[in-house]
């Protein structure tokens, strides 16, 4: 039973951790913006990412060229 209350407190306090994260506002979690398949990466970074600042901008310079 002694594991079962260790395990719970642990759980807690890893869940509580989380949750003060999300309530401090850090930035989100970075990773490859959706994988190799996603070149235009993903919604959840909402445009926070450098990957996706990156294809922004190159498409920025692509659409000025065009003009």
């Amino acid at each position: 039973m002694t594991t079962f209350f260790v395990s719970l407190l642990f759980i807690s306090l890893f869940m509580l951790a989380l949750g003060l994260g999300v309530m401090l506002g850090r930035e989100p979690i970075r990773g490859s913006c959706g994988g190799v398949n996603n070149p235009e990466g993903c919604e959840v970074c909402a445009g926070s990412c450098p990957k996706r600042k990156r294809l922004e901008r190159q498409a920025r310079v692509d659409s000025q060229r065009e003009s």
